[in-house]
């Protein structure tokens, strides 16, 4: 799927050629991406449902997504989605996409926003009070310190995370299993670093691979105690899955590279030499 705010910014805001003026600021590191980000959603105006049918028009989505969602029900996996977009917009996006009851079944940690009836005003409600506005650095950072090692009923949960691009690594490094979008950054980012990661082209492949895995976990530990790929450092997702809370946040100075964990151009296309192998999804 797309970046919705960029569909909107070049539709009904700053345009695309002032937007690739922003993104560059942030890459340079002339401005931060909350004060970008700020900007590009401060020149919207148009109403909230006229955007939609705007995205709604442009989406591509995924076409085996909904059946990997109805396989994630039917096997109780819970499935979240991790965003720095703003979450009226997913919302509403999972609800047409899979209809209002399926679609309630995942949870959404992004940013809030006001929106005035008007369209005149959209303003991001930030989650972090900090430059890049939702730090996923800093929530696993303050998760990590809180989780406990075990589940509620001291089973330990298999931590899934599937995305694309560098804004994914804080939470992708945390992961049992990691799948990464083939050609795009998060692939690269896990070939110069030698993270292990399974490569994607669409939800199919994942469906099968997460089938392969649970039986093979399955199988090896008849669904109780530590799974067969146990990643300790993965706590912070067996928390949010196991409690359905989202952890509190501390504050730190960002580094460089995790300045560009929010850059929207971190989405760029990329053609892989080889093919590397090794449930939260970023939006």
């Amino acid at each position: 799927m797309q970046d919705t705010g960029h569909i909107l910014f070049d539709a009904h805001g700053c345009g695309p050629t002032h937007r690739n003026i922003l993104d560059e600021q942030i890459k340079t590191g002339e401005r931060s991406f909350r004060e970008v980000s700020e900007e590009m959603w401060g020149s919207l105006n148009v109403p909230f449902d006229d955007g939609f049918s705007v995205m709604k028009e442009t989406l591509e989505i995924d076409p085996d997504f909904r059946s990997f969602h109805e396989y994630c029900i039917a096997h109780s996996i819970p499935f979240n989605v991790i965003s720095a977009g703003l979450k009226p917009i997913l919302r509403r996006v999972l609800d047409e996409f899979l209809g209002e009851e399926q679609a309630s079944h995942i949870d959404i940690v992004a940013n809030e926003a006001e929106i005035s009836a008007d369209g005149g005003k959209w303003k991001p409600i930030w989650r972090h009070d900090t430059e890049l506005g939702h730090d996923k650095a800093l929530s696993i950072t303050e998760a990590r310190e809180q989780a406990h090692l075990e589940a509620d009923d001291g089973t330990i949960p298999l931590i899934v995370f599937i995305g694309d691009g560098v804004s994914d690594l804080p939470a992708a490094r945390e992961a049992d299993v990691l799948f990464a979008r083939r050609g795009l950054r998060l692939e690269e980012y896990c070939v110069e670093n030698q993270i292990a990661y399974l490569g994607f082209d669409t939800f199919g492949d994942i469906q099968r691979e997460i089938e392969r895995i649970r039986v093979e976990d399955e199988r090896s530990t008849q669904g109780r105690g530590v799974p067969e790929r146990f990643n300790p450092r993965a706590n912070l997702w067996r928390r949010v899955s196991s409690q359905r809370a989202v952890p509190k946040l501390v504050q730190m100075t960002p580094s460089r590279e995790e300045k560009m964990f929010l850059w929207p151009e971190a989405f760029s296309e990329f053609k892989p030499k080889a093919r590397g192998i090794a449930e939260a999804v970023a939006a």
